[in-house]
């Protein structure tokens, strides 16, 4: 696959090229030109770091979608022992769009539950894109209510664009169903954690998220609409989706200090998609002190917080 270059990252490639091409060079032992490759390289580590330390919200945007960001099935593979995964909803059919079942993470049984995007025309159309039909969260409920049955904690990782916005999905009814998360999930009487690992947008992200502890990777973003949407409703102008991102306030930093979210895990610099390795372990790490966390909570004490947590989300100006 062709690496994806964003516009801000091309000074970033053209100067690896470069120190690529001088090792090629070099290999053949004819010429000592170590020393530039040192200067490039470090050269190369201080343009890093000044670009991706001074990203505006729309480029953390163009990252948070990167199309070699690992997904939900990549984190499974990677953080858990074992998954069983369980299918359809009992009702309609199948959404691969949600991916859900039974895992164990360091031999502790829990269900996990996410949006799975694809990779490639194919995949994207198997997957709608990441984005569920109503199908896709009642299977997420249903898993949740075998969860809570069996007294499993439950792990949510979020990735979405949004709820699939077709009128087939209107017809079997999405509002009520990202509704009927939304309600169950604010008194399921077992611990839930929230991961977003890419794009949390909108009540398709927000149908998975009523949830003990948010947690997001440091590149993702997560908000009650896309940039693009709401530059289209508020500007007029999808294109404005850049200012649209800054009004939002939608990275990790900004949910931190509006006091939405309570983590954030770092990522090599530059994004999930240079180690997929990496960042699976910061994500593992995170899941399990949380849950070590959780379990000393009495269930009434969790869900009365639960609630009160996004009870106390904003505020009222009375100015």
């Amino acid at each position: 696959m062709n690496k994806f270059v964003f516009d801000f990252e091309k000074p970033i490639v053209e100067l690896e090229n470069k120190i690529q091409e001088m090792h090629e060079l070099a290999a053949d032992g004819k010429v000592d030109i170590s020393t530039e490759i040192d200067q490039l390289e470090e050269k190369a580590e201080k343009l890093r770091d000044e670009v991706y330390s001074n990203l505006n919200r729309w480029q953390r945007v163009q990252i948070a979608r990167h199309p070699r960001r690992p997904y939900t099935l990549d984190y499974i593979e990677r953080i858990t022992d074992s998954f069983q995964e369980l299918h359809g909803d009992r009702l309609y059919r199948d959404d691969r769009a949600i991916v859900a079942g039974l895992a164990t993470i360091d031999s502790v049984p829990l269900a996990i539950i996410g949006h799975q995007k694809g990779r490639g025309t194919k995949l994207n159309i198997f997957r709608n894109f990441g984005m569920p039909h109503p199908e896709g969260y009642r299977k997420a409920l249903r898993v949740m209510k075998l969860a809570e049955k069996f007294g499993l904690p439950i792990v949510t990782l979020i990735d979405t664009p949004g709820a699939w916005p077709g009128l087939g999905a209107e017809e079997r009814g999405q509002a009520e169903a990202i509704a009927r998360n939304l309600f169950e999930m604010s008194t399921l009487r077992v611990p839930i954690i929230s991961v977003v690992i890419g794009e949390g947008g909108s009540g398709g992200a927000l149908a998975l998220g009523v949830t003990d502890r948010i947690i997001m990777l440091e590149y993702s973003v997560y908000s009650v609409i896309t940039p693009e949407g709401c530059a289209s409703i508020l500007y007029r102008d999808a294109n404005l989706a850049n200012k649209a991102a800054e009004a939002l306030r939608i990275t990790p930093t900004d949910l931190q200090e509006l006091e939405i979210i309570d983590e954030i895990i770092d990522e090599p610099v530059g994004g999930a998609h240079h180690d997929w390795d990496f960042v699976a372990s910061n994500v593992k790490k995170s899941i399990i002190c949380k849950l070590e966390e959780l379990k000393k909570i009495d269930i009434d004490e969790l869900i009365e917080e639960r609630i009160d947590k996004y009870g106390n989300i904003g505020f009222f100006d009375e100015d």
